[in-house]
């Protein structure tokens, strides 16, 4: 591959520079006319939208919408079909204490990196800040790692949306009903990222509904409390039924835990494309704690407490996704409600249709962001006068497409290996996010900056990256060893489950190569005095309590001017959204 120059972020590229920008396969000294052929045909009109190099996203997003995806963005099928198998699989006790564990994981994720991207939100959040403040190695490494990991999981959407529908009509095959279903959904995408954050606002709102009225609904149960319908109670954690299996058991469960937290950082990379990112993202990945809390904790306990671990239906669920299994539906049905089934299965849908929605959003920005710093073909790096990277999207759509067609062609072998090659990759990126923290503070201090100076601080510094690099190691281990004790012993299970280190390890030598061999770049690591903490941030250095001030006191005035207006309640319902959030 011809060497490419090193790149920059969006914000300093400049015109001239932008109007050298070529496509692949054209030179410099191509002819005008083939240009303006290219300009006015119908396809630049209608998808691409006179894209090119110089135009950026859009920072469309409110705070609305940076809440709403980070606290039920991502919740899919990991919550609604496979959280009941770690109760099966170890009992309500050891799936509880593995819940908690990933979602400390997760909370020290989201949180550290909040700190970086609130500060300086670009689109590509983790992959700029590993090339920025690390090394240009480690952005390549993550940014073709995710992109891999959100690409490849549309397939699996696809094939889990035909299954639900399946469940209403089954005459219609799950291929047919997956191309049904990916055309609106990448229509939206190349609208508008308005289009994005709307549509994810209400999908998000309906499965929090859900979540939320399963949560009282089935406490309600256990508790005794539908008529006509007596709950167990506590029983399923006595008798020793809450921990089952030992250690090995317990340390299986870590996989379904980890499966239904993915896609936490998702909120982050919007940062690049939200409005206020200095106060939306903090507040966004604050939210994320009450998406623990409610959403997963409390969630997996009324699991444990209304099925017991020896109910079949625990497993079916995971391996059959069949809704009339999901643990909320059996809840449902036992405290009396009959029709639950196609209740879920609606709400199911509307949830592997987000997640669908976010796997175009995320390979798509991630692709952008690597063309924009020279580590993928800049055509990518095009964006439309809508603010919507076109070939990006185009290229995830394609890669997704050639693997889901081999699930169509025969059994689905190449597929579960692509599938298997980045199924360990989120971990190694929220493990990376740790380190990438610790050097950004490191950066920070080294060049003698005030903490005050970010809009948002991290509490318990460095607690929270160590927590994150310490338990990603431990996770690592720990699905090796779910992998070895796993009946029967497959050496396949193995490979699987670490080919996705191989390729992450690859991918960062390579770049080190290239630079090394290639490039004759001696240094690898960015000298802290070097890191760039200034492109792309919210504020100038110094600026950020001015500023803060400033804000602060604009929304006392308009508190002050409400209340003299009679308008009392809305000033306590913004400072009690303060207060929470």
């Amino acid at each position: 591959m011809a060497a490419l120059p090193p790149a920059r972020t969006p914000s300093w590229n400049s015109a001239d520079e932008a109007k050298e920008v070529i496509v692949d396969g054209l030179e410099k000294g191509s002819p005008p006319e083939s240009l303006r052929d290219i300009k006015t045909s119908v396809w630049t009109r209608v998808f691409v939208g006179d894209a090119s190099q110089d135009k950026e996203t859009k920072r469309a997003m409110q705070s609305r919408h940076m809440i709403m995806i980070a606290i039920g963005g991502t919740i899919g099928t990991g919550i609604f079909l496979s959280a009941g198998s770690a109760v099966a699989l170890a009992g309500p006790g050891s799936a509880l204490l593995s819940y908690f564990v990933v979602g400390v994981f997760c909370y020290g994720v989201v949180i550290s990196l909040g700190e970086m991207a609130s500060y300086i939100p670009v689109t590509g959040s983790f992959a700029v800040f590993g090339s920025r403040f690390v090394s240009p190695a480690l952005g390549f490494t993550l940014g073709w790692n995710y992109w891999l990991q959100w690409s490849l999981s549309i397939p699996s959407e696809l094939t889990a949306a035909a299954v639900i529908l399946q469940y209403w009509d089954s005459n219609i095959t799950p291929w047919q009903w997956a191309l049904i279903i990916i055309a609106p959904i990448f229509v939206m995408q190349l609208i508008h990222v308005r289009v994005y954050g709307e549509s994810e606002y209400w999908f998000a709102m309906i499965k929090v509904v859900m979540i939320i009225v399963f949560i009282f609904v089935g406490l309600i149960y256990d508790w005794g409390g539908v008529r006509g319908h007596p709950g167990p109670g506590r029983s399923n954690f006595q008798n020793g039924q809450a921990f089952i299996g030992g250690f090995g058991n317990f340390a299986q469960t870590f996989v379904y835990a980890f499966y239904s937290y993915g896609g936490v950082e998702l909120v982050t990379l919007a940062a690049g494309e939200s409005a206020s990112p200095h106060k939306t993202v903090p507040r966004a990945v604050r939210a994320t704690f009450y998406r623990i809390i409610v959403f997963y904790i409390l969630t997996i306990l009324t699991i444990g407490l209304c099925i017991n671990n020896a109910d079949p239906t625990l497993l079916t669920a995971a391996y059959d996704s069949s809704v009339a299994a999901s643990p909320l539906t059996v809840v449902f049905q036992r405290a009396g409600f009959g029709a639950a089934a196609h209740v879920v299965n609606a709400v199911l849908l509307t949830a592997v249709l987000s997640a669908t929605n976010s796997c175009f959003y995320a390979s798509s920005r991630m692709l952008l962001s690597l063309a924009r710093q020279g580590h993928a073909p800049r055509i990518f790096g095009w964006v439309n006068s809508r603010g919507v990277p076109v070939p990006a999207l185009m290229l995830s759509l394609a890669v997704s497409f050639l693997t889901f067609l081999t699930t169509i062609w025969g059994e689905g072998v190449v597929f579960s290996w692509l599938v298997n090659l980045t199924g360990i990759s989120s971990l190694l990126v929220w493990g990376t996010i740790g380190i990438i923290s610790l050097r950004f503070r490191a950066a920070w201090k080294a060049q003698g900056r005030p903490i005050g100076d970010l809009p948002y601080t991290q509490p318990l510094f460095p607690i929270l990256p160590l927590v994150a690099i310490i338990l990603a190691l431990a996770m690592l281990i720990a699905q090796g060893y779910a992998a070895v004790v796993e009946t029967p012993f497959d050496p396949k299970n193995i490979v699987a489950t670490y080919i996705g280190v191989a390729v992450y390890v690859l991918c960062y030598v390579g770049w080190w190569a290239y630079e090394f061999f290639w490039l004759k770049k001696r240094q690898h690591f960015v000298p802290l005095m070097d890191v760039d903490l200034d492109t792309d941030a919210v504020w100038g250095p110094g600026e950020g309590l001015r500023l803060r001030q400033e804000e602060q006191e604009a929304l006392e005035k308009r508190d002050a001017q409400d209340i003299a207006d009679g308008k009392r309640s809305r000033v306590w319902a913004r400072q009690a959204a303060r207060f929470v959030i």
